[in-house]
């Protein structure tokens, strides 16, 4: 009788339990403004953080209770900032055409080797272990971590060296945020402007020993550019892509062919 009464008594408190947590969760509800799920299903669903938010989730709450801007989703880019600003009925803007570089050509043959590394085929592990097998610090170490960081199928190691494929490339930054020698940059409104694929930033002497295609600060790139677009700073030549007009004067005086056209 007493086991009865127990069980009695624990299955009405259970139910009782139940009944509390059922209108608790209907009267302390906060409902959610549907446009959120809608903003959401305007998004990629890559969950990147390109936006500067955790995720698209995250990013499509921002814009609906905060009023974020609706043109920040680099992997969607144009397409996705015309729905979301559809739904939210605002102007969508302009949209940066974002795109990653590897800025490297040192494959093997090119640069020169230290050592042989038969670790882990990492390149955060390799790097770990002296800087690296590559004579050049800064150059990319050929491992993948960049290739798995990728969503979107964009990279792929090539001879070597990751090579970025700039029809699948969103500019989400996933490849960049992987790789620990930081020679992946993103750049936006690059179309058919030259890059500059070196990285190193040691005096010209030195990169000429250890890298056949690395940038020696010649200055003949800066000096050559007409719209005053290309600096040599710590013996590295960089393009600002604002100023650029893609004549290519600067890809024809590099004497290492670091300065290529896409």
């Amino acid at each position: 009788m007493n086991i009865a009464l127990a069980i009695a008594i624990v299955t009405v408190a259970g139910l009782l339990g139940s009944v509390i947590l059922v209108l608790a969760a209907k009267f302390m509800a906060v409902e959610e403004d549907p446009r959120i799920g809608e903003v959401a299903g305007c998004l990629p669903g890559a969950n990147c953080g390109a936006c500067g938010y955790a995720g698209c989730a995250d990013y499509a709450k921002a814009i609906v209770e905060s009023g974020a801007p609706v043109n920040k989703c680099v992997p969607g880019g144009a397409k996705a900032a015309a729905e979301v600003a559809k739904v939210m009925g605002v102007e969508a803007g302009a949209t940066a055409t974002i795109k990653a570089t590897v800025r490297c050509q040192g494959k093997p043959g090119v640069c020169t080797q230290n050592f042989d590394y038969h670790g882990v085929s990492s390149c955060d592990a390799a790097a770990a272990l002296y800087g690296g097998p590559k004579a050049c610090v800064f150059g990319c170490l050929g491992m993948g971590d960049c290739v798995k960081a990728c969503k979107f199928d964009a990279i792929h190691v090539v001879d070597g060296i990751a090579k970025v494929d700039p029809e699948k490339c969103t500019g989400c930054g996933a490849c960049a945020a992987a790789c620990p020698k930081s020679v992946i940059e993103l750049s936006a409104n690059m179309e058919q402007k030259p890059r500059v694929l070196c990285h190193n930033t040691e005096k010209g002497a030195l990169t000429n020993k250890e890298c056949q295609t690395g940038c020696i600060g010649c200055m003949k790139c800066q000096k050559t550019c007409p719209s005053e677009a290309i600096k040599v700073e710590n013996f590295l030549a960089s393009i600002d892509y604002s100023q650029c007009t893609g004549c290519g004067q600067c890809v024809e005086v590099c004497p290492k062919g670091v300065i290529v056209r896409p």
